[in-house]
């Protein structure tokens, strides 16, 4: 029996974790596909992959969703994304360490569905709060669980 090959799909336009996902990817050899509208600076490793998407409203979010499956690791903040990936088995992190699943992600999607109707109406809310470095150590442990969880189903 073979270890899954685990794949990483950043959504990379506005992700603050990008240097935490290549860091624990280099650690587990994993390749990371680091996915935006335009080219981003990335460093030149072999198992990071630079995808750039047309500029369409959501082809980095389509791109990622086609990809996503038993076996890959998804990192967004984007909710309707992270309902679309979950809903294909694949596993998903936002950026502050928070696993996204089938119990959550229903409840995150209802949330950011109602701000964004009360924005619509003139309400004033506020946005995400900031990365701290508590949510990056969150993140890191997160993301190398996930990845050795995925390597042990097989």
């Amino acid at each position: 029996m073979h270890p899954v090959e685990v794949s990483i799909y950043v959504d990379a336009d506005a992700c603050p974790v990008k240097r935490e996902v290549y860091r624990v990817a280099e650690r587990h050899r994993t390749t990371v596909y680091v996915v935006a509208n335009s080219i981003i600076a990335l460093p030149r490793d072999p198992w990071i992959q630079r995808v750039v998407v047309g500029s369409g409203l959501d082809a980095a979010d389509d791109w990622i969703a086609e990809r996503a499956a038993c076996g890959a690791i998804v990192v967004t903040a984007d909710i309707p994304l992270a309902a679309r990936c979950v809903k294909a088995g694949a596993v998903v992190l936002a950026p502050n360490g928070r696993a996204l699943n089938d119990d959550s992600v229903g409840m995150a999607l209802a949330t950011r569905n109602l701000m964004t109707d009360l924005r619509a109406a003139g309400a004033m809310t506020r946005g995400p709060k900031p990365l701290t470095d508590a949510d990056r150590s969150k993140f890191l442990a997160a993301l190398h669980e996930a990845i050795v969880r995925l390597q042990r189903s097989s």
